[in-house]
């Protein structure tokens, strides 16, 4: 959807492959911004032995300033990460240390310890699990994602953030409860990919189809007045009921539904179910939407 939708607003010819080339640089975005979400756990997690040196080698340090918890700094699922070779590999390539704001994580650390959560993770003897795995999601979910001074920093290095946030946070969560389990040099597997690199072909290359399909259903509405994202919804809903045998017809209308109420206007769901509904219907009249029947035999 957001390739089509570049692809749009492009005053200029797409060149051949330019549309796989834009695919790909959004997952690549994707991959980023997840990238950047974890490393500034580890960075939150890890400045508890920073702040420990600091605090050590002030001129008249107190009791406090020498015996600071740095038992964060050696959280097992922390070293997991830190340690995971595919980690390691991303950090050379995507370099996220160059855009930390090392102000607000350690501003974020002193909010940490100021926690119950915290009180409680630094008090209990050994390493249970559990605890390990429940400090870096807390970290997440209830420090970095809810501060707005971090939100800004993110949104305005990755533009993605509103899109794919939702979609990222389950990822690193996944991530966070078995460490080394993501390949981040294949964030999507070659499955998805190519699905949807064989969506976004097909919509390009049978467009005239889609629209003498879609247009009869408009009535009285004027297609350059329909909003850009409805339109591109509706071809990616038609492509599917033509082209894709294995995806069930319900599947691809509630998805569109959904799509459009999450990104177009606040009529879209509507009017794209009415569109895609009424379009089903003709092919299923017509005998010309031949889909893979799942059900046991």
């Amino acid at each position: 959807m957001q390739t089509l939708y570049t692809l749009d607003a492009q005053e200029q010819t797409v060149k051949p492959g330019e549309p796989i080339r834009i695919l790909q640089k959004h997952f690549d975005h994707s991959r980023q911004l997840l990238v950047y979400l974890i490393y500034s756990i580890t960075e939150v997690a890890r400045y508890a032995e920073t702040d420990s040196r600091v605090r050590s080698n002030k001129h008249l340090p107190n009791e406090q300033d020498l015996n600071v918890n740095i038992k964060l700094a050696g959280n097992e699922i922390l070293w997991k990460i830190l340690e995971d070779p595919s980690w390691q590999k991303v950090l050379g390539t995507d370099k996220p240390h160059l855009y930390e704001d090392k102000e607000l994580i350690k501003k974020i650390y002193q909010e940490l310890v100021t926690t119950d959560e915290y009180k409680k993770y630094i008090t209990e003897e050994g390493r249970d699990k559990k605890s390990e795995k429940g400090i870096l999601e807390f970290i997440f979910t209830s420090l970095l994602l809810p501060n707005e001074l971090f939100e800004a920093h993110v949104t305005e290095l990755y533009m993605n953030w509103d899109d794919d946030i939702d979609m990222l946070s389950q990822l690193l969560l996944g991530y966070i409860s078995k460490p080394q389990s993501l390949n981040f040099q294949e964030i999507i597997s070659k499955e998805k990919w190519e699905f949807a690199r064989g969506l976004l072909q097909t919509v390009t290359d049978k467009k005239e189809v889609l629209m003498d399909l879609i247009k009869p259903k408009l009535k009285n509405w004027d297609p350059e007045r329909i909003a850009t994202l409805d339109m591109i919804l509706m071809q990616m809903g038609v492509t599917e009921f033509l082209y894709f045998e294995t995806i069930p017809p319900k599947v691809t209308i509630n998805e569109y539904i959904d799509l459009a109420k999450d990104y177009s206007t606040p009529q879209s769901g509507q009017f794209v179910n009415g569109i895609l509904d009424n379009i089903h219907k003709d092919l299923v009249r017509d005998d010309k939407m031949h889909k893979v029947n799942f059900k046991a035999s």
